[in-house]
């Protein structure tokens, strides 16, 4: 317990988090093992469709979703970042509409991390946020500030600081999902109703519409147990996993009452991509990560349905995060960041999105004038039906990329990227600015999955290079040996290169596939 720890984990609250795992607990153990079944099936030979037994709910033209709440009318531009006390204060004064507060892919889930950030988001949310820097910097909330959208972890990451007591007896970790939402609705629903929004969530790393079902289920316990009106809870669903794209559809009908859009998850989806096919053949091998744009034709495909399904059920369809950011420093990197940002939003907006995210506030004017130059004064644009996407299977399956290649460069940046990325996980920071680009666990997830991918697969580079154990093993200590030391990451007490190199050997170069990155490191290095 540290300081104010207690305003947070009250009695009632953790009363609260009792009931839920009481009640879904068990439903969340079950829907995990359908994940891993479903994976051992992909891995044998079965392949991905539209599921024929829910084709009459695709089908129903009739049925609509909640669509936004107080607040969401007007989703054009989305501030991502994590909730420790300075970047909330940033992100409220940010100008943006919505701030994604980050609890997921942006958080190195320490218990500090965890429960001050709940703490930081009861402050902002009361409008009692402040922060002083150790140079004396004061930092304040502003005037006008965007609706908070929370995104809890997903369904399949454990908080191992509480442990819950079965009714049989026997102890086991606690759900992520379940504290972190319980928490966060708990002590604020009623608060951000009374100032004029409501208890608003975005979902991570769905796999199924029976996990969107359990998530409908648990909303619809807490506004019972709250005293809420049925509805009041919003979610926004992150279709950022390949089983997810098929079932667009049925996502959105089990959270109908409670769903007020999708949100197209770019960078975990590629790679869920490359984890449900890891081990399928050749063809089914991404190239290096640097060519995987967002007009590749797969992506494409993936963006456009999502567009396609959410207007036809009166949901937004919001775009995702280009990993560019600006440098106040460097001019260049700058002009270049605006210049990708800019032609990334044009053309989410072109194709019909409400809303885009940006990860700097600096962004955030170029995002706006790109939304702005199509909508107008108009908050969204649902009445575009984009009738004429059809997306098949066949399209969202089709992995080639045209003149893709598997380069030495590329294999460097992705040790490059996992080791920094981790080396700043493991200091506590979830969020890492690295060569001019936004990485959390999303981006550092796809590099070690393809270097785990194209050794096993026996792929060469261009250069000819067989992609070997021994020949990644050497450029990880290489890379590891050049970082400790160096400006990026300095070898001082405070260096966790050594433990992240050893943590990416540990992905890549063994037998089996680690479902997540961070599980391993969360259980052996995080308290």
């Amino acid at each position: 317990m540290e300081h104010r720890f207690d305003e947070i984990l009250t009695p009632e609250a953790m009363s609260f988090l009792a009931a839920l795992h009481d009640r879904f607990a068990s439903r969340r153990s079950q829907l995990l093992t359908a994940r891993a079944m479903r994976r051992e099936a992909i891995s044998g030979g079965a392949m991905f469709d539209f599921r024929p037994e829910t084709a009459a709910i695709r089908d129903d033209p009739t049925w609509q979703v909640a669509g936004a709440g107080p607040g969401l009318e007007d989703r054009r531009v989305e501030i991502t970042g994590p909730t420790d006390r300075k970047m909330t204060i940033n992100a409220m004064n940010s100008g943006a509409n919505v701030w994604l507060a980050d609890g997921e892919d942006a958080l190195s889930p320490t218990w500090h991390n965890v429960i001050t950030g709940q703490l930081n988001l009861h402050d902002a949310i009361r409008r009692r946020i402040d922060f002083v820097t150790d140079e004396g910097k004061e930092y304040r909330l502003g005037e006008q500030t965007p609706t908070i959208v929370f995104r809890p972890r997903g369904w399949h990451l454990p908080e191992q600081q509480l442990r819950y007591q079965r009714a049989d007896g026997r102890s086991c970790r606690s759900s992520g999902s379940l504290v972190d939402v319980g928490l966060y609705l708990f002590h604020n629903a009623h608060e951000l109703i009374s100032r004029g929004a409501g208890p608003y969530l975005y979902l991570p790393k769905l796999e199924s519409h029976h996990e969107a079902r359990l998530w409908d289920e648990v909303f619809t316990f807490t506004e019972r147990r709250l005293g809420l009106a049925h509805g009041t809870i919003r979610a926004t669903v992150l279709i950022e996993t390949l089983p997810a794209a098929f079932e667009m559809d049925e996502i959105l009908y089990e959270l109908r009452d409670h769903c007020a859009g999708l949100n197209a998850g770019r960078w975990d989806y590629l790679f869920s991509i490359i984890k449900q096919f890891r081990d399928r053949g050749r063809n089914q091998v991404l190239p290096d990560r640097a060519q995987l744009t967002m007009t590749v034709p797969f992506m494409r495909a993936y963006t456009e349905l999502l567009v396609r399904t959410c207007h036809r059920r009166g949901a937004y369809a919001i775009g995702g995060m280009s990993a560019f950011i600006p440098n106040r420093r460097d001019p260049e990197v700058t002009a270049n960041a605006f210049a990708k940002v800019s032609e990334d939003k044009s053309r989410e907006v072109a194709d019909g999105f409400d809303g885009t995210w940006v990860a700097h506030p600096d962004l955030i004017p170029a995002a706006r004038a790109e939304f702005a130059a199509v909508l107008g004064q108009r908050p969204h644009q649902l009445d575009r039906m984009r009738e004429d996407v059809q997306v098949t299977a066949a399209d969202l399956l089709d992995l080639r990329v045209e003149g893709g290649r598997i380069t030495t460069a590329g294999i460097r940046q992705n040790i490059q990227v996992a080791l920094r990325y981790l080396d700043s996980w493991l200091r506590g920071q979830g969020a890492a600015a690295i060569d001019n680009l936004m990485e959390d666990a999303a981006t550092a997830e796809i590099s070690r999955s393809q270097l785990w991918q194209w050794i096993n697969q026996g792929m060469l580079t261009e250069e000819g290079m067989p992609i070997v154990k021994e020949r990644i093993e050497y450029f990880i200590d290489r890379c590891a040996e050049e970082l400790t030391g160096s400006e990026v990451s300095p070898g001082d007490e405070g260096s966790r290169i050594p433990e992240a190199a050893e943590l990416l050997k540990d992905a890549v170069l063994g037998e089996e596939f680690p479902a997540f990155l961070t599980t391993a490191a969360y259980e052996q290095h995080l308290r």
